[in-house]
Formats: structure tokens, sequence, C-alpha cells
């Protein structure tokens, strides 16, 4: 299935330039010329990634940013800016964007960027659909819905950035067992088993932060001594 971007950006030269330079590589893209639009589309239709301009009428980028993952949308945001300032693309990415490109921006290593980020996206699969079609998978309050990329507790959306839902859903298809930092880093990072690193230690503490009543004493996402972490099945 051919991945589905959205381009938000209200340049009508670039807008076609990059849009049809992505459908010749064989995604299907969505436009929106402004982040009134940009927010409709995002939140009543499903996409692999947003392209995500920061300059745009009506809302911001880092506005419609901030307002996708409160929605509990984890689909990967890549943003686009004609600054150069690092603060800017800091406060990009504390918002929850995934990666950024500065304008005038070379097409081949945007074109690369999205292709990392597509990669590293939420995989679809087969498993846990429901009868209505989407992927689906229950556990405690929280149902979380892998074709929009999302996760809600009680019917309300969770903030989770792209490579926290990436990690809950592998836990999500594993439910009651106990997997390996070596396991996580191969299946959600692609890490050669053996590398050190505290990455998927900072990200379990941080899904805890976003899931549990009480993330010191976590009743979903439980340590196993001596092997890793395991979903409460």
């Amino acid at each position: 299935m051919n991945e589905h971007i959205l381009f938000v950006e209200d340049e009508e030269e670039l807008c076609m330039t990059l849009g049809d330079r992505l459908r010749s590589e064989g995604y299907v893209v969505e436009i929106a010329v402004d982040g009134r639009s940009g927010f409709d589309k995002a939140t009543q239709f499903s996409f692999d990634l947003i392209i995500l301009d920061i300059m745009l009428p009506f809302r911001s980028g880092f506005d419609l940013c901030t307002d996708f993952r409160r929605a509990g949308l984890a689909v990967p945001i890549l943003m686009l800016t004609a600054r150069s300032q690092s603060a800017e693309k800091v406060v990009g990415l504390k918002l929850g964007a995934d990666d950024y490109v500065t304008k005038p921006f070379d097409t081949l290593e945007l074109m690369a960027r999205v292709e990392a980020l597509l990669r590293r996206a939420p995989m679809k699969s087969d498993t846990g659909r429901t009868a209505s079609g989407s992927e689906r998978y229950r556990f405690g309050s929280f149902v979380m819905d892998i074709r929009r990329a999302e996760v809600t507790r009680s019917g309300k959306p969770v903030n989770l950035t792209a490579r926290e839902f990436q990690l809950l859903r592998y836990f999500a298809e594993h439910p009651g067992i106990a997997i390996t930092r070596d396991e996580l880093l191969r299946e959600v990072w692609g890490h050669r088993a053996g590398t050190f690193t505290r990455t998927v230690d900072m990200h379990i503490a941080s899904l805890r932060q976003k899931l549990e009543d009480s993330p010191k004493k976590p009743g979903i996402i439980i340590t196993v001594p001596g092997i890793g972490y395991r979903l409460l099945d």
C-alpha cells in the first residue's frame, strides 16, 4: 500500500513541484494550503507522514504540531522552515516534530528525510483488525488505533510521539511477554544487538509518565528484573 502524505504549505509553486515529486516516487499526496484546513484533514483522515510548513495562514506550523499531538496523532511530522536559527528548530522538536528541513532545501535531502521517517513510522499489519477494518489493540482503559496512529484513554487522546507510539505498539502486539532491551532496540529502533544505550529506558519512562496513574509504581508497562519490560495483559 502506498504511503499517504499530507503536505501543509501555502506556497502554490512549492505545492506543485514537491507534490509532483512525491507522487512520482509513488506516494499519495494531499495538499492543505493553510493551518485550518491542515488540521481538519489531519484529524479527519489517516496519513503516514505530515510535511508541515511553519509560516501558514490562520494557524502556524508550531500551533498545528502542538494540536496534532494533543489530539493523539502519533504520525511523524517533518517541519519546513525558511529560517536557519537553531532556536526555531529546537522549538519544533520540543512541540513534537520528528525532523526538520530548512528552506531552501535540496530535494534529494528532503526525500531522504521522508523515507527515513516513513521507515520509523508505526508499521501496518493485519494483526488485530476489527470488523470495521481498522487495527486496534485494547489494554485496560486504553485503545490503540493503528490506522489512525492514535491512542485514547477512556475516549480521551493520549499525546505520544511517533517513536513512543511505535514502542507501545510493539508491547501491544506481545501482551504479557517479557521483552528484552536488545529486542526493543532491534525491532523498534533498528539497532544491532548489544548496542549500549539508555534510549529504551528513557522512552519507557516517558511512556509511563503519559500512561500510568503512578509512574513510580507502574501497572501497565512492568519492569521484569534482569530481562526488560512487559505490557500487563
